[in-house]
C-alpha cells in the first residue's frame, strides 16, 4: 500500500458517490438546498371513511395530494387547517390542488373550496 492514501480514501469515496448520486450538502462543499417552500393551492374539503394511499387510516391532518407536484410522504401546514402528511390520492387531484379531511360533512362544507398558502417541508 502507498503511504498517505489510507487517509483520503472514505473522503474521495463520499465525494465521489455525493457527485455519482447528485447529493448536495455543506460535507460535499455546496450549498445546502431550502427546507421548506410556499406552494399556492386550492385547498378543497372532504369527509369520507377509509384508509389513505399509504395505508393510514383517514383522520385530521391527512392531505390529499398530487404526487407528481408534492410527493407522498411530505409534511405540508395549511393555514387555517394546520399541520398535514401528504398520505392520499384522489382521482380528482390534478396539479396544485389538495383535499383535507375533516372528521364530520358540516365542518367540511364550513371549510368549503379555499386558495391557500401552504408550507411545504422537504
Amino acid at each position: 500500500m502507498r503511504r498517505g492514501t489510507r487517509r483520503w480514501g472514505a473522503a474521495l469515496a463520499a465525494a465521489l458517490v455525493g457527485l455519482v448520486l447528485g447529493i448536495e450538502g455543506p460535507a460535499f462543499g455546496q450549498p445546502q438546498a431550502p427546507r421548506a417552500y410556499k406552494l399556492k393551492v386550492d385547498a378543497v374539503a372532504y369527509s369520507l371513511p377509509g384508509s389513505t394511499a399509504l395505508g393510514v387510516p383517514v383522520r385530521k391532518g391527512v392531505v390529499a395530494v398530487d404526487p407528481k407536484l408534492i410527493p407522498l410522504g411530505t409534511k405540508l401546514h395549511v393555514p387555517g387547517y394546520g399541520p398535514g402528511l401528504a398520505a392520499d390520492v384522489g382521482y380528482a387531484i390534478k396539479g396544485k390542488v389538495i383535499d383535507l379531511w375533516f372528521p364530520s360533512m358540516a365542518r367540511a362544507r364550513q371549510w368549503g373550496r379555499r386558495t391557500v398558502m401552504i408550507t411545504v417541508y422537504r
